[in-house]
């Protein structure tokens, strides 16, 4: 019961959208009804700004972070405690119901972003040091490629070879996590495929 709380919360903490948390505070701004229509912090910086759009990651990171670094934690006198078979493995499953609750969030209408700052910030929580590859990893495909679709996609592929390349830190847990996770985003990424494919996919520092 324990263990089923925790990813219970972690999902209903994922399904609280930075964007429409930050737009909320700005006057009622609904992102996904401007630009693509998508409510993560690429569509926030295109249609927002930087400031809205910092907000944004900031929202959906720190969900990330808290879903696995502190949820797995929580410990009700009511309710048994986890199984300690499942205790190792407890901050990744936190951390896959987050992302979940992101991409497919119940509190509005199963509509989500793509999940790239909620797995960053759940990373930060699991593997400081994978996080730091990571996020090396998307600024420098950022600059190469100046598609934002293209850093994280690739760096989405290559989580799980870090992942192998930390066993010794990170385990089993880590590496299903970042499997799951790499998967999840990128098939968030589909519609940017087809338009990168079409050669309509828009890049950083163009209209």
């Amino acid at each position: 019961m324990t263990a089923l709380l925790q990813l219970v919360l972690s999902y209903l903490l994922g399904s609280v959208l930075g964007s429409l948390v930050v737009g909320k505070l700005r006057g009622g701004v609904d992102i996904r009804h401007l630009g693509s229509g998508n409510p993560g912090s690429t569509n926030a910086l295109r249609t927002q700004g930087k400031g809205f759009a910092l907000a944004v990651i900031a929202v959906d990171a720190g969900k990330g972070y808290v879903a696995a670094a502190l949820l797995p934690r929580l410990s009700l006198a009511a309710l048994p405690p986890a199984p300690a078979v499942l205790l190792s493995w407890m901050p990744a499953a936190c951390a896959v119901a987050v992302l979940v609750g992101h991409l497919l969030p119940v509190w509005h209408g199963f509509r989500g972003g793509k999940g790239v700052a909620t797995v960053g910030g759940s990373l930060m929580a699991l593997s400081p040091l994978l996080f730091v590859g990571a996020l090396a990893c998307w600024v420098i495909a950022l600059l190469a490629s100046r598609y934002v679709s293209v850093a994280s996609m690739l760096t989405a592929i290559l989580l799980p070879v870090a992942a192998l390349l930390l066993w010794q830190t990170g385990g089993p847990a880590l590496l299903l996590y970042t499997l799951v996770a790499g998967l999840l985003v990128v098939v968030k990424h589909r519609r940017n495929i087809a338009r990168l494919r079409a050669g309509s996919e828009p890049r950083i520092g163009k209209p």
